[in-house]
């Protein structure tokens, strides 16, 4: 496969893929969050602050004090820091990473990155001293040449895992108004959790209302009928509407030929993009490409 078959989301994203983990802190991070792919990476997250977290059909508001998060690539979230000061440790690794050992099955069964689990916990001062001082030994062992530094990396991933597992899970989740509006917050985070398309070896898997549905487990009339009542807007439309935003930057920011953006995006032959694309925007994908260029 020629370079150009991959489309680049960030630098930061591309190193992390090599290795396949990183553990930073926030404070050092001049953007606040680093920019990578979530739908390749767990996350651990050690912050103070005020923020707020979703987290599938649930939210979490903290006021300051300090918790501890758990990502799972398969389990929509978002992030929203509302505090000017933000300070902790980010904690990225795949399952890749843990494949050479032992810990790869209580990662997919512990609660703490179930759907239904309990990601975020509320942090004492003392568990936050104990917890600082696995993340700096991370953060150590990443800069060090030691030949073996993956297998003690690994080994404090799996500590933080079992003291997470001994505290309570917090109480404080804020369930949005009603079922309906949960399971279309989900969907629409499940939908943008698609994107970008960052290789033509990568393509659209989630393309139709049943696709989600399924991914959801729940019935796509139910689906259908949650996000029609919740925006006004029919399923097929945010995700067509979605699609056709993304075969733009497409377009625009890369030199992939039209057939493989329309093979990236789940078509199975190119005359099916070139009509969906010409009945959206009025112009077939060509003469979009040359408008711009």
């Amino acid at each position: 496969m020629n370079a150009t078959s991959k489309r680049s989301v960030s630098e930061f994203n591309n190193e992390l893929k090599l290795k396949g983990f990183n553990v930073f802190r926030i404070e050092d991070d001049s953007s606040s969050t680093k920019i990578y792919s979530r739908k390749d990476f767990y996350k651990i997250c050690l912050t103070t602050g005020q923020s707020v977290i979703h987290y599938s059909d649930k939210s979490f508001k903290t006021d300051g004090e300090t918790v501890l998060f758990f990502g799972n690539p398969h389990v929509p979230y978002s992030w929203e820091t509302l505090s000017n000061k933000y300070v902790g440790y980010t904690c990225l690794f795949s399952e890749e990473f843990l494949m050479l050992s032992d810990r790869l099955e209580m990662l997919q069964q512990s609660p703490l990155f179930k759907l239904d689990g309990t990601p975020v916990l509320r942090i004492s001062d003392e568990q936050r001293v104990f917890l600082n001082s696995m993340f700096e030994n991370m953060i150590r062992e990443q800069q060090s040449d030691y030949s073996q530094k993956d297998d003690v990396i690994r080994n404090y991933i799996n500590l933080i895992m079992h003291e997470a597992q001994k505290l309570e899970p917090s109480k404080n989740f804020q369930q949005n108004q009603d079922a309906l509006s949960r399971l279309t917050n989900v969907f629409l985070e499940l939908l943008e959790r698609q994107f970008p398309i960052e290789g033509i070896d990568q393509p659209l898997k989630l393309r139709t209302a049943k696709d989600y549905a399924n991914n959801l487990a729940v019935h796509v009339n139910y689906l259908n009928r949650a996000v029609k009542k919740v925006t006004g807007y029919p399923t097929t439309s945010h995700i067509n509407n979605r699609i056709i935003n993304e075969s733009k930057a497409l377009l625009l920011h890369t030199d992939w030929s039209i057939n493989d953006i329309a093979y990236s995006l789940g078509f199975d032959y190119p005359t099916y993009f070139n009509n969906f694309f010409k009945k959206a925007t009025g112009t077939n994908p060509g003469s979009f490409r040359k408008s711009i260029a």
